[in-house]
Formats: structure tokens, sequence, C-alpha cells
């Protein structure tokens, strides 16, 4: 695991240091990427998620990395998503509807709207219905950490690699090959959150 090298996406709004001390507590190398050079010596990207799905979108764009990103998702090339990292994978958010997703997954990003929830969704709760390899290892309730008032609903069921109930059961992480993310934050979620990391790492 150490001989990879982790390319943190820097759009200007993510939890940089956390995610970053997060992943080379569990061995690996890390680098920003700031822009499409970036993407040349690294063998995976992690893309973390604090902000607005609007605001991620345009520095993404601002700094040349949305059409390169989406080229890296196309070859199927190892991809870790973090909260908006991962909602952005989808063609659309109700939270701007007229900014475009990177449109890799078919679906859409929906507001918790009963009227009983307190929004944002935030503090731990329990993630279930683990799938591997990203939750390989992990009890089949595991508590992680949470701080979002959207989540994604994937057209395709059957990408969810985990799900949580917060007044809607909703797909709390997806998997596809090399692509991964989840909508909780891995950086936060303490020990749970670094055995998902280091999975990540293990199958690069």
């Amino acid at each position: 695991m150490s001989s990879r090298t982790i390319g943190v996406v820097d759009y200007g709004s993510g939890n940089l240091r956390s995610v970053r001390k997060a992943l080379e507590a569990v061995g690996a190398r890390t680098g920003l990427v700031t822009g499409p050079d970036g993407l040349a010596d690294v063998d995976a990207v992690v893309v973390p998620g604090v902000g607005a799905f609007a605001d991620c979108a345009a520095n993404l764009r601002a700094t040349g990395l949305w059409d390169p990103l989406r080229e890296w998702l196309a070859a199927g090339r190892p991809y870790l998503g973090i909260c908006l990292g991962y909602q952005l994978l989808f063609d659309s958010s109700e939270e701007s509807p007229e900014v475009e997703g990177l449109g890799v997954l078919p679906g859409r990003v929906v507001r918790f709207d009963a009227p009983s929830l307190k929004v944002p969704h935030m503090g731990w709760n329990t993630i279930s219905d683990l799938r591997w390899p990203l939750f390989r290892g992990l009890p089949h309730e595991t508590p992680v950490y949470f701080v979002h008032s959207y989540y994604p609903v994937p057209d395709d069921p059957s990408l969810a690699s985990a799900t949580c109930d917060y007044g809607v059961r909703f797909a709390a992480g997806i998997s596809r090959g090399a692509l991964h993310a989840v909508q909780f934050h891995p950086e936060k979620s303490q020990a749970a959150g670094l055995a998902i990391l280091r999975n990540f790492l293990t199958d690069l």
C-alpha cells in the first residue's frame, strides 16, 4: 500500500487536511491535485466534499479538472468520492437544479424532506447492507459520521454498497468496479473510517 500515491483533489472547499491525514494513517502517500497535470503521477483519486454542489462543480471547471476527472472515471481508474465527491457523480442535484453533475452514474441527488427530520443529517448513524470490497471486515451494522442535507438516488439500486436509514433508507455508499463513493466522512469515522480507507488502498 505504501507504494501507492493518492491524489486528493483540491477544488477550494474540501476537508483536505483531515482526509490526507487519514489516508496517510493507513499507509498511503498523498498529494494535492489542483489541476489536470496533477493526475499524471497518482494511482488513485479521492474527491472529498464540503460545501455546495454548484460551487464544487464551478471550482472543478475553473481548475480544468472537470473533463479530466470524467475521463479518469470513464477509463475505470480508482476513485473514492466523499460526500460531495459522491453526489457529483450523478446527473443533477436538487440543491442546484440548473447545474450539471459529472453524469458518470445515472441518478439524481435529493434533499431530505420529512418534516420530522433534523436537516442536515449530522452525527453518527449506522450503515448496513455492507458489500465488499470497500466494507470488507466491518460488522454488518457499523456507525459512521455524516454531515449532509442531500443524498443520491441511483437509477440502479444494485450499485449500493451500504445503506443508511434517516427517515428514508438511502444509498450511503456505492461501488462499481474501481469506482467507490460514500455519503459519510471516513476521515471523521474513527476506526471504521480508517478500515474503509485501508480497504480502498488494498485493492489498488
